[in-house]
């Protein structure tokens, strides 16, 4: 991340206060606040990181949200809250804000006027931390047996199938909680599960059509392949990251070497222990692992070079992709909203109709 400083940064941070019951403002979500609207709001801190200005001075970016909005704030090193800040504030914890909502070209953003950390009464007002934890809307375990359902119908190569439903069946219950990843999209508990689900089901459905449009390819389409790497295509997310009720962050490993190769890694590690599996199958199904992302800038050493990882990519980036849309377009309109704001992962206005 590149230095910042307040001629060009982020908007500067207001002075702050210790929360009162004086000047109360009506209680509102994070979520629910218009530019420019100032607000009472409680709020999980989600992240707080530190950097330096330009000349060098301090400053903390803090992202709080609830679980439509995240928003950040920024807190200088002549805050008076600056060394709580640091010292006091723990990222996963609960807060309750005075604060004032602008969009900017950085994004959402918050200037505190009154902070403090969540109390008991405050729970007559509203507050309950289950509010603040994102999950899917569908059912972890029929997503699950679903999953596997689909690969012991769907891939006819014996030790090909028994390497991914061994890989699911060997990590169930963390692959039941995990996020599709830390921010942007299907980043919930559960979310994991309902974006390959979703991925498997899209990448199938094109094998099945370009198995029929194409029958004369050589070698020709392999479907167990599609979904097989359809399905482990994310599994390196299980080392990636460091899943947490209040949102997932990067492990040391996820940092330094990535999903993908992570991925790579623990196939290769289940396919040692298969019988009889084909090296050139292993080979296939290492590449759709390491070209699903298709460029280097999203992480991927190579791009598809096969039907198969080509298949699994765009079923991959549609899935991310309409869902950050999808996401958008489920908040409430504002009165005669024809657009969405840019408060999304997308940063794009999206059309709602004429009003």
């Amino acid at each position: 991340m590149r230095n910042a400083d307040r001629s060009s940064g982020p908007l500067k941070q207001k002075q702050l206060m210790p929360a009162s019951p004086e000047n109360e403002v009506r209680l509102v979500r994070i979520s629910e606040l218009d530019a420019g609207q100032m607000g009472d709001c409680f709020a999980l801190l989600a992240s707080r990181e530190r950097s330096t200005t330009r000349d060098g001075k301090p400053y903390f970016r803090a992202s709080f949200r609830d679980t439509a909005r995240t928003v950040t704030a920024m807190i200088w090193s002549d805050s008076p809250c600056f060394s709580d800040c640091e010292t006091l504030w723990k990222v996963g914890g609960f807060y309750k804000l005075q604060c004032h909502f602008h969009e900017s070209q950085y994004g959402p953003q918050i200037e505190i006027d009154r902070i403090r950390e969540v109390e008991q009464a405050d729970e007559s007002d509203g507050f309950n931390p289950a509010d603040f934890y994102q999950s899917t809307q569908f059912d972890v375990n029929e997503m699950f047996a679903d999953l596997v359902g689909i690969a012991t119908q769907q891939i006819s190569d014996v030790p090909l199938k028994q390497l991914v439903v061994g890989l699911l069946q060997e990590h169930e219950e963390p692959l039941k909680r995990l996020p599709a990843a830390s921010r942007n999209h299907h980043a919930f508990t559960g979310g994991y599960l309902e974006h390959v689900l979703s991925v498997t089901r899209t990448a199938t459905f094109l094998a099945d059509k370009y198995l029929a449009d194409y029958p004369s390819m050589q070698p020709p389409l392999s479907k167990p392949l599609v979904v097989a790497g359809a399905i482990l295509h994310d599994i390196g997310k299980l080392i990636e990251l460091d899943n947490r009720p209040q949102g997932s962050g990067y492990t040391a490993e996820g940092r330094l070497i990535s999903h993908i190769l992570l991925g790579r890694d623990l196939i290769r590690d289940k396919a040692a222990e298969v019988p009889n599996m084909d090296a050139e199958v292993l080979l296939r199904l290492e590449h759709m692992i390491v070209a699903h992302q298709n460029m280097s800038e999203w992480g991927s050493p190579v791009a598809p070079h096969t039907p198969e990882a080509l298949l699994v990519y765009y079923a991959d980036d549609i899935d991310a992709k309409f869902h950050m849309m999808a996401r958008a377009l489920m908040e409430e309109p504002g009165e005669d909203e024809q657009f969405t704001g840019r408060d999304n992962p997308l940063r794009r206005q999206i059309f709602r109709g004429l009003r």
